[in-house]
């Protein structure tokens, strides 16, 4: 069960109280950086004194850490030595010269640390304070087991997303994906992973139904290299072993699990990206060539393309994608319809996201349906949702689990029934008299509304009533707002 962990706002607050001049796409670095650096030390220290309690004399020993998956942290990178540091001016360069030690040490995390501590506009007293802050247990075994270390992570994360979002996607479609597809064990993957969120949810996924999260495989690749960087470091804290090739890459131009077919595809494209890369007769264009101006159907045919005979998807797009009339893709829709490939298609409320407003949809294509291939349920759930900030909406739990459970049931042929205004399940000559237009609010039709029984005359009388209380009130206020005003010398 998840421990409140009370500190992470305040913790948050004093972090950024401390940015000062940097901007926040370079602070997340410093930050995320200090916060891994400590973790794996914190790690490293714990593992140190049990071998010195045993007493054979393996406490500097690399093999002996790394055959129980902690990272080898040398004396010069250990958090006691950048505590005793972290008042000195070189404390920068201390902190640079740490990371690359780890790196060296640790050849998984080849290229993967930020090593820019000792440039000048980082203030050195401030980074000292930051250690300071960071200065508490995050890798001890009670730490680990409530999972505080990569609560943190990922609340900062979250932090960083609401004014970068690009590399974060929110929790609540992570959560809604993860629970449609219910990856219990096999290759995920993701060809646009960001930092990381999909795997760790479907660690956590599997870690809750009681398996073991080494039961999934899982294959990544991202597009920007600090995001990259980011989604390793995540991976790491987590202790999920995740291959993402190399290094940063484009899924388009530079396709890194060529031969890859995954079980289960989670993702978040790039919205309506219109620079990629055409391939103009690449193999995974097997449904119609997708048109240069805009990618979001090059993702659906290259996700299609890396199913395994048994895989399903569940990504994200913007909701022009259900009913865009541009012929390649009209063309590709319908023809991946017609192969029974669609299995289901969830529009969501919007301010989900935290940065970007356009109204999104989830797909999911499985490629196994023998018993529904003729049949595609649509859900809309744009009705859900609460305002937690003034621009940002999350669903609760009972939501999510609402919207999959519809969908297990109508998979499963158990229990289920369309829901006028929620759900549908449409069969192929219903879409196809809609010429293959995949908006759920077409077929799920409008929400029965509760009859009314009160008679007219009553309820204008109550109205009226309700609205001259409104106006009497308004009034006072305004009258108290102008003697208010007129007291400090603004009349009016």
């Amino acid at each position: 069960m998840a421990v409140n962990l009370e500190f992470e706002n305040k913790l948050w607050e004093m972090a950024d109280k401390l940015r000062g001049n940097i901007q926040p796409s370079d602070y997340k670095d410093v930050i995320l950086g200090l916060i891994f650096l400590k973790y794996i030390s914190d790690s490293f220290e714990e593992k140190y004194n049990e071998l010195i309690v045993e007493g054979d004399g393996f406490e500097e020993d690399r093999d002996a850490y790394i055959e129980d998956n902690v990272f080898f942290v040398p004396s010069n990178a250990r958090w006691e030595f950048i505590k005793k540091s972290a008042k000195q001016s070189t404390i920068g360069q201390i902190i640079d010269e740490a990371m690359i030690a780890i790196e060296r040490e640790n050849k998984n995390l080849k290229g993967v640390l930020p090593k820019n501590y000792a440039r000048p506009e980082l203030d050195k007293t401030k980074l000292g304070e930051l250690i300071d802050l960071f200065s508490f247990n995050l890798g001890s075994k009670t730490a680990k087991a409530q999972d505080v270390l990569g609560r943190v992570y990922e609340y900062f994360l979250g932090k960083f997303g609401s004014s970068e979002g690009e590399f974060y996607t929110p929790p609540t479609i992570v959560k809604l994906l993860v629970g449609m597809l219910e990856p219990y064990e096999g290759r995920v993957y993701d060809p646009c992973c960001g930092s990381g969120g999909m795997f760790v949810q479907s660690a956590k996924f599997v870690e809750e139904h009681q398996g073991r999260k080494d039961n999934i495989h899982i294959y990544g690749q991202e597009f920007t290299a600090t995001t990259w960087r980011l989604c390793k470091m995540n991976l790491a804290i987590r202790g999920i072993d995740g291959n993402l090739g190399g290094r940063d890459a484009d899924s388009f131009a530079n396709d890194l699990h060529k031969n890859l077919r995954a079980d289960y595809i989670l993702a978040n494209p790039p919205f309506n990206v219109s620079d990629y890369t055409l391939i103009q007769d690449d193999v995974r264009w097997k449904y119609g060539i997708p048109p240069q101006n805009n990618a979001n159907y090059a993702w659906i045919e290259h996700m299609i393309s890396k199913l395994s005979p048994k895989g399903i998807a569940g990504f994200v797009l913007a909701n022009g994608s259900m009913s865009t009339s541009t012929k390649a893709e009209a063309d590709i829709r319908k023809n991946i319809v017609e192969a029974g490939l669609v299995d289901c298609i969830v529009t969501m409320p919007p301010n989900l996201f935290y940065n970007v407003t356009i109204p999104v949809c989830l797909w999911f294509i499985s490629k196994k349906r023998e018993n529904r291939r003729e049949k595609i349920l649509f859900i809309d759930a744009r009705k859900m949702g609460t305002m937690v900030t003034r621009k940002h909406r999350e669903l609760s739990d009972e939501e999510i689990k609402q919207i999959y459970d519809t969908h297990h049931h109508w998979r499963d042929e158990k229990d289920y029934e369309d829901i006028q205004g929620f759900c549908k399940s449409a069969n192929i000559e219903e879409v196809r008299g809609h010429e293959y237009i995949l908006t759920p609010g077409r077929y799920v039709g409008i929400e029965e509304q509760e009859e009314d029984s009160e008679p007219f005359e009553e309820k204008m009388t109550r109205l009226t009533g309700e609205l001259a209380e409104m106006f009497s009130k308004s009034h006072k206020l305004e009258e108290e707002i102008k003697q208010r005003l007129g007291a400090i010398g603004f009349e009016f």
